[in-house]
């Protein structure tokens, strides 16, 4: 089977042609900024392009999947309430667009973290095990569950452990509430704290590296140089972020009792082995039964056109 996979996110576009367990065709992009109709062109222009790479065409695909934040109405796919997606912030119909760009090929529209968890599952880290917590840590925190060797969505929220409360009453996070998992450990909210000790007088060099590297805001490797110049807040930072992780972490496995916990994501990624092996070291200490393998993603950057593509045909 061949299949289309493409990753949609706030600032780019991942898409694959997976055929069987074998990635023969890439292609990445900006993401439009205009609106949904813009981003449903790239979308469409970039899985031409990666069609191209791999010397196939739409005859011989079978469907095409796509990971994109927000909430999506599975009997529809409508995709609502994606902030960082133009377009996507109110509803949009993702599924029918897609398909009509993509000359009527079958569109299969996924949450992007639960695709990146199913990629990792079925074609990476995770290929072992029956079940797993996935964990994404880039912009924000996303989950994923794997149980009895199938996704676990719940009513739509299961495996969202970015959401998980590790300090009661903590930080601010982007959701609402207070003390998530997510406000200490997504690069947004790591961001965040960072210009507010700076502003409380505390030195960092986060946002002189930011400038040096042309970028108009921290990203995974901003943070990365930093830490590795030995910043102080940058490095207490990333320490707080593995501390929440091993906590939120350690809760859900103290619960589920899962095989493996497979670490991913923008942040996760660049910071690297690391940075993993990290979060297993505040994870242990605070497990009830034995460790489950702490891995990282095996995939990286593909691991949610993968799971897209793994998405087509259930």
């Amino acid at each position: 089977m061949t299949a289309l996979g493409i990753d949609l996110g706030g600032t780019k576009i991942q898409a694959v042609v997976l055929d069987g367990d074998t990635v023969v065709g890439t292609a990445r992009a900006r993401t439009p900024t205009a609106d949904g109709d813009a981003v449903v062109a790239e979308l469409a222009r970039c899985a031409a392009e990666a069609l191209r790479e791999a010397g196939r065409d739409l005859a011989g695909i079978v469907g095409v999947g796509v990971g994109t934040p927000g909430a999506i109405d599975p009997a529809t796919g409508v995709v609502s309430s994606a902030s960082n997606v133009a377009g996507f912030e109110q509803s949009y119909p993702l599924r029918e667009r897609l398909s009509a760009a993509l000359g009527g090929l079958q569109a299969t529209v996924t949450n992007d973290v639960t695709a990146a968890v199913l990629g990792e599952h079925r074609h990476g880290a995770g290929r072992p095990y029956d079940d797993l917590i996935g964990v994404f840590v880039g912009t924000g925190v996303g989950g994923g569950l794997v149980l009895g060797g199938e996704l676990r969505t719940g009513r739509g929220s299961a495996g969202e452990i970015g959401h998980a409360v590790v300090q009661d009453r903590g930080r601010p996070c982007p959701c609402g509430r207070l003390g998530c998992l997510e406000a200490y450990a997504g690069r947004r909210a790591l961001e965040r704290t960072a210009r507010e000790l700076m502003e409380q007088g505390e030195h960092t060099s986060l946002f002189d590296v930011m400038r040096v590297k042309g970028r108009d805001r921290a990203t995974s490797s901003v943070f990365k140089t930093a830490l590795g110049d030995g910043d102080p807040v940058v490095t207490r930072l990333i320490g707080e972020a593995t501390w929440a992780l091993g906590v939120a972490i350690a809760s859900a496995q103290n619960l589920l009792d899962v095989d493996a916990v497979i670490i991913g994501g923008g942040l996760a990624d660049k910071l690297g082995p690391s940075f993993v092996e990290a979060v297993a070291g505040e994870l242990a200490p605070r497990l009830f039964g034995p460790p489950p393998a702490v891995l990282p993603s095996a995939l990286g950057d593909l691991s949610g056109a993968i799971g897209a593509a793994a998405s087509v045909g259930g």
